[in-house]
């Protein structure tokens, strides 16, 4: 029980690895503010795809446009002008009037009777810039209404990519006098019209009626450290200038507007016009449906109008708050979002069973399922936005989920790489690939097709084994397998296995090409030249000369996965691979015989040397093969002719020799003598018949090894065409001391 715990917390610890780095990562840019211009971007979009909310009939914007500074032709508009629209403005009976004009000097003709306008108005609130912005100065209000306390401040609060994202309600001015904010101050004026009051929470927060006001805090929703000074909110805005009833100056001067259009309402007056500058950036400066326009930009005065109409309709009409969430929420969030991302991940992944998914599937699903995931957490974000007022985190979210879907996939490709690179060890990139990309790369079975196996073997491997200790054997064999292994690999050839020093190739699986045969018998000549790089790289281990014989054979095997679901092997069975085994025993070293199918496939660009008729151990028909010299075409590769020349002995050499069926002695011992001899090959002379192409275990009378083994291995591969009784021998395996023994036979 307790070792499959072990075992299940072994598997999973990518994924407890994973989710809490990525949130922490997430975290820790959340937190230093690297993040803050995305989320306030996100944020901009929430509200720019709103749905359109309904005109606050509560408010009226009379605009002070360009057309009617064209008619005045001078700003700011005289005192007359302003008390004619103030009184016309009154006789309507407003709840409250908002004049967010700066009007702190007099400007004449008409400035006693708009002196008098003010006096006499007791629901009109004037407006001074109380803290200088660095843009400019303070600005004081209007003297007349400064008497009666009927000032309000119209700053703003801009965030540092130049957008306004909060409302103030009231703020500390310069003399650290807490001076109310225009919106605040119409808006408790028209709700004490219905008797709704402002009060203080026990948290010391704002009250009207029942409705609190929360203040903004200074890592509120994406914010970081961001001044959180007087009392400010996040700036729920109903939309820009069309959700709000609006007239010109000039309408209302030329008595254009309904008598009733401004009673028990909040009137604003401002400016409108660009040339007056009094513009900020919104959110929906933002919206990504306008980005082939120049960015809008929103008057004051509606910026003004927005926060009154939150407020009202935060008390009146309960219309959410827009709700930042806790610091403790927001990291549940951030980790949950991590943790979807790796577990998605790495539950998907593929595996080794044959039923589950692919990697290719695997990335498909993953890239389909990964948006999709994506998607439903905008959405989801998107709809707590709209009926709950919830800010919540999107970026910190996205990111948590993308970069865990991301570290898991790293993770996965580089596991990949490595099992790739471990497979590569004992498969080629084409058996790799097919086994971990392709739909049915792991289902057990094979297919009947057509392919070219070849085989190569290392010509008196035994022999040489048992004469070298096990670390030089393993060391030169590693040699000889890796230049083999590039040789194969670039006539792009399959290794099937390696069988001790014998090499299993296949040409036409996983992939079948045209050109099979041929790249197989030019793969073949190219692993034969390269005996000579791998003998040069051997030679300071003071072991014999290596020579291989190599056997090809073409015709329909059985490819496939081969075993159960614990251990398998891609490999290839069937006849014609035995077949190819009985041909490469046939070989002596540096020799390469192929099939008479094998030789058709080719064509006429190969060289034949030689053909010899054989009845291989469970065939009943005789078959021809074909003694390789090189090929031709786009290939040009040809082996070098035998340059051994047989020499005769003076005193025959006297031998006793066995017949060898495998690796083992059939029927009893012979004798025989050696009367032509060089340093690979030998005439023999026997009363005994010997069939062609048997393998002979040979020693010599005189055994000049007494102590040790002097078992020569030889190869029959010509019958004297004169002589019967005469052999023609191939040495395959000589001990060195019989070699030197030779040697001085033949010497001048």
């Amino acid at each position: 029980m307790l070792n499959s715990f072990r075992h299940k917390i072994w598997q999973w610890r990518i994924v407890m690895a994973i989710a809490p780095s990525v949130a922490g990562l997430v975290m820790l840019l959340r937190f230093t503010g690297w993040l803050q211009p995305l989320e306030w971007w996100a944020f901009d979009q929430l509200l720019c795809f709103r749905p359109a909310e309904a005109i606050d009939d509560r408010i009226v914007v009379v605009e002070i446009r360009e057309s009617d500074l064209r008619k005045v032709k001078k700003w700011p508009i005289p005192d007359s002008m302003l008390a004619n629209l103030l009184d016309k403005i009154r006789q309507q009976q407003p709840t409250a009037i908002g004049l967010d004009l700066y009007r702190d000097l007099p400007v004449e003709p008409g400035h006693q009777k708009l002196t008098q306008i003010l006096q006499t108005t007791p629901n009109l609130i004037g407006i001074t810039k109380a803290i200088s912005d660095g843009k400019g100065a303070a600005v004081d209000p209007p003297p007349a209404l400064q008497t009666l306390n009927q000032v309000a401040a119209n700053d703003v609060v801009v965030d540092s990519d130049g957008k306004i994202r909060r409302g103030l309600l009231y703020l500390t001015d310069q003399n650290d006098n807490n001076v109310i904010s225009l919106p605040f101050m119409l808006t408790s004026i028209y709700l004490e019209q219905k008797n709704i009051t402002q009060s203080v929470s026990e948290q010391q927060h704002l009250k009207f009626g029942q409705k609190t006001l929360p203040p903004f805090e200074e890592n509120d929703g994406g914010y970081v450290r961001t001044d959180a000074g007087g009392y400010q909110i996040l700036l729920n805005y109903r939309g820009l200038q069309t959700r709000f009833r609006n007239v010109s100056i000039t309408d209302i001067l030329s008595d254009r507007v309904p008598s009733d259009l401004m009673r028990d309402r909040i009137v604003l007056i401002g400016p409108v016009a660009e040339s007056l500058r009094d513009m900020f950036y919104t959110p929906y400066s933002n919206d990504l449906r306008n980005l082939a326009k120049t960015p809008s930009q929103m008057p004051g005065v509606y910026y003004h109008a927005n926060l009154t109409s939150q407020l009202l309709s935060t008390t009146l009409d309960d219309r959410p708050l827009i709700t930042p969430w806790a610091k403790p929420l927001e990291l549940l969030w951030i980790v949950a979002w991590a943790t979807v991302g790796t577990l998605g991940s790495w539950l998907l992944r593929p595996s080794g069973h044959p039923h589950q998914l692919t990697k290719r599937r695997w990335l498909l699903l993953q890239r389909s399922l990964v948006p999709v995931i994506a998607v439903g957490l905008v959405a989801g974000s998107y709809g707590a936005f709209l009926v709950l007022g919830w800010w919540v985190p999107v970026v910190p979210a996205l990111l948590a989920l993308g970069s865990s879907t991301i570290a898991v996939t790293a993770y996965l490709a580089q596991l990949s790489a490595r099992i790739r690179s471990t497979f590569g060890r004992y498969l080629t990139d084409q058996v790799v690939t097919n086994l971990l990309e392709t739909p049915d790369g792991l289902k057990f079975g094979g297919e009947r097709r057509k392919a070219t196996i070849l085989m190569s073997d290392i010509r008196g491997f035994s022999a040489i084994s048992e004469r070298c200790p096990p670390e030089k054997v393993v060391h030169f064999l590693n040699i000889y397998l890796e230049i083999m292994a590039d040789v194969i690999t670039e006539y792009g050839g399959t290794i099937d296995e390696f069988i001790g020093d014998g090499i299993l190739v296949i040409f036409g699986a996983p992939n079948q090409y045209a050109d099979d045969a041929q790249r197989a018998v030019a793969c073949a000549i190219a692993m034969q030249l390269a005996m000579v790089k791998i003998n040069q790289q051997i030679q300071h281990l003071d072991v014999p000369k290596l020579e291989t014989g190599i056997g090809i054979n073409t015709g329909e095997v059985i490819v496939g996965n081969i075993g159960s679901i614990k251990r398998a092997k891609y490999g290839v069975v069937g006849s014609n691979v035995n077949l190819t085994g009985r041909i490469e025993s046939y070989t002596i070293g540096g020799q390469i015989l192929i099939s008479e199918a094998t030789l058709q496939d080719v064509g006429a660009i190969v060289r034949i040397d030689g053909q010899v008729p054989i009845q291989p151990k469970g065939f009943q028909e005789p078959i021809t093969i074909y003694d390789v010299g090189g090929i031709g075409g786009q290939y040009n590769l040809f082996l070098p002719k035998p340059g051994d020349s047989l020499q005769i002995l003076k005193q025959p050499i006297l031998v006793q020799f066995s017949i060898l069926e495998g690796k083992h002695v059939a029927g009893g011992q012979r004798s025989g003598r050696l009367t032509k001899l060089s340093t690979k090959q030998a005439e023999l002379q026997t009363d005994q018949p010997i069939s062609l192409l048997s393998n002979l275990k040979m020693n010599l009378a005189d055994n000049p090894l007494p102590d040790e083994t002097g078992d020569i291995y030889v190869k029959v591969t010509a019958r004297s065409s004169t002589d019967p009784h005469t052999y023609q021998l191939y040495f395959t395996a000589v001990p060195p001391a019989i070699e030197a023994k030779l040697r001085q036979s033949i010497a001048p």
